[in-house]
This record gives C-alpha cells, sequence and structure tokens, in this order.
C-alpha cells in the first residue's frame, strides 16, 4: 500500500511497524489472558510531503487480541486515547475505510476546534488522525490464533 524508500536492491526503510505484531502473537501465551501491546518507531514512505503527509514519522501502533473484543472495544480506546493525547472536548468521528489487514477498517478524525453539544456541525472543522480496525480474521489465521475463539 505504500512506495518505499529502498537503500539497495535488497534493503529498505521501513514502512510500517506491523512486523512487532506478528512477533508478539507468535510469542505470546494466550492462556495467560489477552495479548496487549503498542510498537511505536519512525517509518519511511515516499509520500510528497503537504499538511498532513510526511515521507517520514513516528508510527504508534496498537493491538489487544483476546476473547471477546470487540469494535465497542476499540472505539472506547481511540476515545480514551485521544483525549489524553489532544484533550477533552474534540469531538471524535469514525470513517469506514479499506485496510487489507482489517475487518472492519476505520478511518478516525478529532474536531480542531473544542466542540459541545450546541456546536453547529458546520462549524466542526476536521483532520484525520489515525486508522484502526480489528484484526482480520485471516491474520489471526496465519499467526495460528483461531478467529472463532479470538478477536483483536
Amino acid at each position: 500500500m505504500q512506495d518505499t524508500f529502498y537503500l539497495t536492491p535488497n534493503i529498505l526503510l521501513r514502512t510500517q511497524t506491523s512486523a512487532m505484531q506478528a512477533r508478539a502473537m507468535d510469542r505470546h501465551d494466550f492462556a495467560t489472558g489477552p495479548l496487549k501491546m503498542v510498537s511505536p518507531g519512525k517509518v519511511y514512505r515516499r509520500d510528497n510531503d503537504d499538511a498532513t503527509h510526511s515521507h517520514q514519522f513516528h508510527q504508534v501502533e496498537g493491538l489487544v487480541v483476546g476473547k471477546g473484543i470487540t469494535l465497542a472495544d476499540l472505539k472506547g480506546t481511540l476515545q480514551a486515547l485521544t483525549d489524553e493525547l489532544f484533550g477533552k472536548g474534540h469531538a471524535m468521528r469514525f470513517r469506514q475505510s479499506y485496510f487489507p489487514f482489517t475487518e472492519p477498517s476505520l478511518e478516525v478524525d478529532i474536531s480542531w476546534n473544542i466542540v459541545d453539544d450546541q456546536t453547529p456541525a458546520e462549524d466542526i472543522r476536521w483532520i484525520e488522525v489515525l486508522g484502526a480496525g480489528m484484526v482480520h480474521p485471516n491474520v489471526l489465521k496465519m499467526a495460528h490464533i483461531d478467529p472463532e475463539e479470538y478477536t483483536g
């Protein structure tokens, strides 16, 4: 999905931090409880720099896999995260999207401005802050995790 910076024909700079998730799923003992992890790192993409894109940036990915993990859990976690990062009072919206490794996939926007229930919808200014989604069942299967028993 991303264009890549190649240093040599066989060496490239990473475009995401997702590889850490595969390792964590492989090593986790689910008998001890759900897997919960964060994987931060610097990433590089052949993007055109503009107000919302950069060819190098820091990415943070989170992953929870366990029994009974739902989309409501994901949304609640993202609300708590954005409240901590940007402060309370910013509206959040979820837009349907597509990522091949999640199902469903979401884009998450927050308001630039502080809003309340009296703020007219046309006065809310949005910026996309992250992509998210539930781990695709095929990703779980590739990690030898039964998607009928575990979700994330």
